[in-house]
């Protein structure tokens, strides 16, 4: 059930949640939780136990994909490249709502206006427990990489810069 309370977006991602079958419940902080850093201070957890939503479009598609990264990881464009078989560029701030329906800093894993593929970090399946957004820049939802697999219907993969 819908928390009556929850502003308009984060509703749209609690009753997201709710289809998923998946007991997940989406908070709202006083404390912004735009970046992985201020989600981590937010929640008392570790950065990396963020899962960051990258939205990126295809350069010859013009599709969207979204990949979940860990907090403390830099996304490599290469590999997000070769996963979606074509090169991909972050998208622009217009493109992420259309597909979304969200802006960026907000972004859900899930409740989006249209399907998209998704890749999950596999360092954020290292954690017993992560945090994503969910669709304000003061949202988040708890839950695990298993779950968030599922949530999202994505794949486990290697997408951080390697040093």
């Amino acid at each position: 059930m819908t928390d009556k309370s929850l502003s308009a977006s984060a509703g749209r991602v609690q009753a997201a949640l709710d289809r998923s079958g998946l007991s997940l419940q989406v908070v709202e902080l006083p404390a912004s939780t735009r970046t992985a850093a201020e989600a981590a201070a937010a929640v008392g957890v570790q950065v990396g136990q963020i899962a960051k939503s990258l939205v990126l479009r295809g350069q010859t598609s013009g599709q969207a994909y979204l990949i979940l990264t860990s907090g403390g990881n830099r996304l490599d464009l290469q590999r997000a490249s070769a996963l979606a078989g074509e090169p991909v560029a972050l998208a622009q701030p217009d493109f992420v709502r259309e597909q979304t329906g969200f802006a960026i800093g907000g972004v859900p894993p899930a409740g989006h206006l249209r399907p998209i593929r998704t890749w999950v970090d596999r360092d954020l399946l290292t954690y017993d427990v992560v945090w994503a957004a969910a669709g304000t820049p003061n949202a988040v939802f708890r839950l695990t990489g298993e779950q968030l697999l599922r949530l999202t219907a994505g794949e486990a993969a290697e997408v951080a810069l390697t040093a």
